[in-house]
């Protein structure tokens, strides 16, 4: 499981950084790509990945604002174009107002896709679990910003116990069909009357990650209940150290107020992403500083860049 993140600038590209978007590799897990916001020239920094893009099934929309969905037609088209690879359905999930926008620019572009497209759209009524399957839950959350945005939270569910094969070995079991068994939870006899009890050769089961990643906002308790006890927390940078007042009157938030939320929620890792074009090359490392004395274990992070959960 890895995050890499695709664009990390707020508002509108530079040279060093594009516009929303990350994709969370679930490859080992689900053999999937999920992917958080599509802000123009997405599918330029995706080529300069190993992400296929048809392994994307899953797009995930904080909110309307430009700098967070213009690269979604193009996207959206270009997935279509690998005509080598199998045709397969993508999901995307949004608050109200995404499947009219998508459809219309692939409407007016004479855009067709051979694939098909299932939306799922949320506004402040209907948020909470937006999405469950037999490995992860997400939950959406509102966000405190100029217009309806929200946050997102990943949550893995328990991964199953290991087997203990050394222990299996020293205990007499042959191995073969009867570790599978075992594996599965059940129990065996062996040849001399031997019980052997899976429970005795299963470890516990592990618990899942927890990754939040949220959309732009000022400081707002919604982010810290997204954020709890999460293994990583993403979220917004968009001004520094004494600008607490410049980011509440355009909806974000400052590196220190990220910190906060990352300490109050109890999280393990901070990523500070959605980083204004204000900060050259230099002052990045100040942001990181000032941060850290609020929360330890913080990073700033750059485009391209892949963080290993």
């Amino acid at each position: 499981m890895d995050i890499q993140f695709l664009g990390t600038g707020a508002g509108q590209p530079s040279k060093a950084r594009n516009v929303s978007s990350l994709a969370l590799k679930l490859l080992d897990e689900i053999n999937e790509v999920w992917l958080f916001d599509c802000g123009e020239g997405t599918q330029n920094r995706i080529l300069e990945t190993t992400i296929r893009p048809r392994k994307v099934s899953k797009i995930f929309i904080t909110h309307l604002h430009g700098d967070h969905i213009f690269g979604l037609p193009g996207f959206l088209s270009s997935r279509a174009f690998q005509a080598n690879e199998e045709q397969t359905d993508l999901e995307i999930y949004g608050p109200q107002g995404i499947k009219a926008f998508v459809l219309t620019s692939l409407r007016v572009s004479g855009s067709r896709l051979p694939y098909r497209i299932h939306f799922h759209e949320f506004d402040q009524d209907s948020l909470g679990k937006v999405l469950e399957t037999d490995k992860f839950t997400v939950y959406a959350e509102e966000l405190d910003h100029t217009i309806f945005c929200v946050g997102y939270r990943v949550m893995q569910k328990d991964l199953e116990g290991t087997l203990d094969a050394e222990k299996l070995k020293a205990a007499g079991v042959p191995f073969g069909p009867l570790f599978g068994k075992i594996k599965n939870g059940q129990d065996i006899v062996l040849d001399d009357g031997t019980e052997i009890k899976a429970a005795d050769y299963i470890s516990a089961p592990r618990p899942g990650k927890i990754i939040t990643i949220l959309g732009d906002t000022r400081k707002t308790n919604a982010s810290v209940r997204l954020a709890v006890n999460a293994d990583v927390l993403v979220h917004e940078s968009t001004y520094g150290k004494g600008d607490e007042k410049i980011a509440r009157n355009h909806g974000h938030s400052t590196n220190m107020q990220a910190a906060q939320v990352a300490a109050e929620a109890g999280a393990k890792r901070l990523l500070l992403n959605h980083i204004s074009a204000r900060f050259l090359s230099k002052d990045i490392s100040q942001l990181k500083k000032d941060a850290a004395t609020v929360f330890e274990n913080v990073h700033v992070v750059k485009d391209l860049e892949e963080v290993e959960l």
